[in-house]
Formats: structure tokens, sequence, C-alpha cells
């Protein structure tokens, strides 16, 4: 496992801690379901209705996969252990990936524009210029968008262990000049 993995999976666990109590619970994935689908009040019903489904399948793979003790709650230790498994995790981030990337289409043309991308991931708790970092790594259009697709795969990548030298990698602490 890559520093570079660990780094990125550190901060969203630290984003989806909503509460900061230390532990991911299911509260926590709806808080962050809610603030995201809100982000962009655009959106059609089916989009939104698929990404808090997204956000709870991301939740229910990680208990399933790690709450043995059957409490609730996730660590850090527990969490890295299966999203950086690309065989316990792949589907649910796969869900996520393409949930969050249509609920930001919102033309239906598999482009982003960077104002709805920006709202989006200001919502899950990312920094403003690690945003904009991101979706310049992207290779925008002239008329600043980005493929749905490409942003979707950038997800998936961000939960690789083996992944390094990735767009993602532009969320995590400062962002390059």
């Amino acid at each position: 496992m890559r520093t570079e993995a660990l780094n990125r999976v550190k901060l969203v666990f630290t984003l989806f801690d909503v509460d900061g109590n230390g532990h991911l619970e299911a509260d926590d994935f709806d808080l962050m379901a809610t603030r995201v689908i809100r982000a962009v009040p655009g959106a059609d019903e089916t989009a939104k209705s698929a990404m808090v489904a997204a956000f709870r399948t991301y939740w229910t793979t990680l208990a399933a996969e790690l709450d043995a003790d059957r409490d609730g709650k996730v660590g850090f230790d527990e969490y890295t252990a299966c999203v950086l498994s690309p065989e316990r995790f792949d589907e649910a981030v796969t869900e996520f990936a393409e949930s969050l990337t249509a609920l930001g289409d919102l033309e239906g043309d598999g482009l982003i524009r960077r104002p709805t991308f920006a709202a989006l991931m200001t919502a899950i708790g990312f920094r403003l210029a690690n945003i904009h970092a991101l979706f310049d790594a992207f290779g925008p259009t002239d008329a600043d968008r980005i493929a749905r697709a490409t942003w979707a795969e950038a997800i998936r990548d961000y939960y690789h262990p083996d992944k390094a030298g990735i767009p993602g990698n532009q969320l995590v602490g400062d962002p390059a000049v």
C-alpha cells in the first residue's frame, strides 16, 4: 500500500466522520448524503435518490465487512482495511462514483461544470483550493467542463492502494501550484 493512498483515505475518513467522534456510523453517511444532494438543487430527483442510495451502500459495505461486534461503528484502521481492498470495496466505490458524477451532470451531456463540481466537493468537505486544483488536473474543456467519466475514474483511482501520481492527490495537503 502506498503512502499516498493512505493519506487519501485518511482525509476521506475525517470528512465522512461528520460528527467528529473518531468513528464512522450510519448517521454520518445520512448527514453527508443530505449535504451533497442539497449542494445541487437543480439535480433531478432520480440522481438525488441514487446518491442517497450510494452513500447507504458505502456504509452498509463498511458495516458488513468490518463491524464484527455490530456496535454500529467503524474506526479508522478498520475503514482503511476495507476501502483500500479493491476486492472488498470496488462495487461500493463504483456505485458512489457513478452516483456522484450523475448528480453533477445537470445537463445530462456527460460533462460537469466547475461550479457544480466545486459545490459537490465542498459539500463533502474538501478545501476549495484543492477542489480547483483537482478540476484543473482533469484538463477541463475551453468551456470549463470536465467529462463525467474522467471524474468517475478518478474517484475509483482515489481508493486504489497502489495508485500514485493521480489527480486525486490534489485533494490532500496543499494543492500543487
